[in-house]
Parts: C-alpha cells; sequence; structure tokens
C-alpha cells in the first residue's frame, strides 16, 4: 500500500507521499464538469459518478492516494434523521431530547444502504494503479453527534456539550457505532486499504470531556473494526486539538493522527511519531497565495524538518483541513509536483 509502505524513491532518496483532504470537490474543473449535469448526492450515490470524480484529482495532480468521493452525513440519513443538500445538508430532525432518540429508526440494512459506497471503492481499486492508496472514510463519533444535535458544526456546539453529561451522546451512540462499524467495513470489503475517521468538531471540546466521553466512543469504533479487518489501517483527523488531546489517545488501532495547521509538524513527529504516522498540515488558505508565496511557505515547511532527527518516514504531507472551494487548480499542481522533487530524505 503505497502511502504507508512503498514509499517514492528518486536518486537515491526516499519520497514523502502526499494527499490533501477534499482533493475531489469544488475547486476542480474536472468536478464542476460533472456537476454541470448532477447534484451532490447524485454523485456521491452513484458508484461510476464516485469512481471518475475521485479519479479527478489523482490523474490531474497525481496525488499517492485517492479518497472516495462521498460524505460523512449518510449514517445520520440511515438512521432516519432525514438528509437532502440545498446546496449544503439539512437534517428533518433533531436530537434535542433524550425522546428524540426514540424516533431514530433505520431506513434499511447497513449491507443494502451502503452498497453504493461498496460499489464504488470496487471500481476504483480495480482502476487505480496499485501504487496509489485508496482511502474510504466516515465521521468520527462526536462529529456526527454534534450534527445530529446542531444541524451544523457551526457555533460553541453547547447543546451538544451539554449532552455528554444529559445521555444524549450515549443514548446516541449506541445507535450510532454500530452502523459506523459496518459502514466502514463496507467501504473496506469494497477494496479501502485504509479507513479515514474525520473529527472536525471534537476540537471544541474541553480537554476532560474529551478524555471522559470521545476517546472511549473512538476505541469502540477502531477496536471493532480492527478485529474485522486487521489488515487495512486507520487514520484519525482531529481539528482544533491540542499535542496533550492527541497524546491521551493511546490507540493501538489507530495507525495515523492527522493533524491541523495550528499543531506544530516538528513536535508532532517527535513526540507521535514512534507510535503513528503523522498527516498534515499545511495551511489550506496558502494555497490561494501567488505561487512564490505557497513555494516559500513550502520550502520553510521542509527547512524545519531539517537535521533534527525527526521520523520523515512517519509522515505523509498534506493540509491541516480540505482543500478550500476556489483554490487555484495550478498551485494545487505545483504543490504536488514540488512535494514530489523536494521532499527527500
Amino acid at each position: 500500500m503505497g502511502l504507508f509502505n512503498d514509499r517514492t524513491q528518486r536518486d537515491g532518496k526516499t519520497g514523502v507521499p502526499v494527499w490533501f483532504m477534499r482533493q475531489a470537490g469544488r475547486y476542480h474543473s474536472h468536478y464542476q464538469n460533472i456537476k454541470k449535469n448532477s447534484d451532490f448526492m447524485t454523485m456521491c450515490k452513484t458508484p461510476a459518478l464516485a469512481n471518475e470524480i475521485t479519479h479527478g484529482p489523482i490523474d490531474d495532480f497525481k496525488f499517492d492516494a485517492a479518497i472516495l468521493f462521498s460524505d460523512l452525513l449518510f449514517p445520520l440519513e440511515q438512521m432516519g434523521m432525514g438528509l437532502v443538500y440545498n446546496p449544503g445538508p439539512i437534517l428533518d430532525k433533531r436530537i434535542n431530547t433524550l425522546d428524540d432518540l426514540k424516533q431514530l429508526e433505520l431506513k434499511s440494512s447497513a449491507r443494502e444502504f451502503y452498497n453504493f459506497q461498496k460499489e464504488a471503492c470496487t471500481l476504483l481499486r480495480s482502476s487505480l494503479d496499485k501504487s496509489k492508496t485508496l482511502l474510504g472514510f466516515v465521521g468520527a463519533p462526536f462529529t456526527l453527534y454534534s450534527y445530529a444535535v446542531e444541524g451544523s458544526h457551526a457555533g460553541n456546539l453547547t447543546s451538544s456539550k451539554l449532552g455528554l453529561y444529559d445521555g444524549r451522546f450515549h443514548g446516541f451512540l449506541e445507535k450510532l457505532i454500530p452502523e459506523l462499524v459496518e459502514n466502514m467495513c463496507i467501504q473496506a470489503e469494497g477494496g479501502a486499504d485504509a479507513m479515514c475517521l474525520f473529527d472536525t468538531a471534537v476540537g471544541e471540546l474541553h480537554f476532560n470531556d474529551f478524555k471522559k466521553y470521545i476517546i472511549p466512543a473512538l476505541k469502540s469504533v477502531t477496536k471493532t473494526f480492527r478485529e474485522r479487518h486487521p489488515d487495512k489501517k486507520v487514520i484519525y483527523y482531529s481539528k482544533l486539538t491540542h499535542m496533550e488531546y492527541l497524546r491521551e489517545i493511546q490507540d493501538d488501532n489507530i495507525d495515523v493522527l492527522g493533524i491541523d495547521w495550528r499543531m506544530n509538524l516538528s513536535n508532532a513527529l517527535s513526540e507521535l511519531g514512534n507510535d503513528y504516522y503523522i498527516q498534515g498540515n499545511f495551511d489550506p488558505s496558502w494555497l490561494h497565495l501567488p505561487w512564490e508565496h505557497v513555494e516559500s511557505n513550502l520550502n520553510e515547511m521542509w527547512q524545519g524538518l531539517q537535521d533534527k532527527n525527526l521520523p520523515l518516514d512517519k509522515w505523509i504531507c498534506g493540509l491541516g483541513h480540505g482543500v478550500l472551494q476556489h483554490t487555484p487548480e495550478s498551485n494545487v499542481r505545483n504543490a504536488v509536483e514540488y512535494i514530489h522533487n523536494n521532499f527527500l530524505y
């Protein structure tokens, strides 16, 4: 699997692999051309379209990993919360009280509901070069829960935080975790080499709440998935978390920790690189700069890792979050080329 083991060799040196979250998306003309004749839900749920969209940035920009084009909110739709995109996601129901949990009812079996993702992964694994890693993904428990409570990740998530204490989080997880694990397994069976758990909301939590409520939920998911798919890798990305949070996770079933641009990359590699691969953490906003500034910042990033005896073989280069809308395609193309040509050790 290229992302973790078969690193590119150039001139007797080893290259750092690179992929970007949201690398298949609105900034890319390939995606926009497909979207002219479709809509987001249709593109996600039509395996041939998901395959084509996922291929776009691999074929165009030469990333080292492809990530399934899909959405992390589909488990909420499967749990009967309703989901439409107009243009962003809108749920019919919210988890405001414990009684609201009683209204959740699965639409169908997981095998039937998530089959579109399995079919898309099957198409991708058969059409991608074997050197490319195929990534599946789901939302992490707290991020899905907070969306179910708030309807978005905007604001201070007060209701979601209170739900950690009033039973809503626990009750929601009893229904969510079996679905989430099945979703991960179905993508893995389709050919995904690794599964990403994206936790974009969890950094809003106090460390004590993260330690008491989130880590046990996360470990429940990763342990159950790994028991069923011991050969698959697990990536956990959390936004806005500090080193204290990541240090506390201590999960042998997680292979990769994704970090955002607020984290010191050298410190993360030094402290955590013995236990995990580290993925990140270029600021996605920097890709909107004129290329000479992007190149300078990439060079500073690489120079900042030199001569520190860091485990560079445990680093996967990427963004601290996803590619932003209106990002110049030329900067994405040039950035990947620059990383491939210069991030050598």
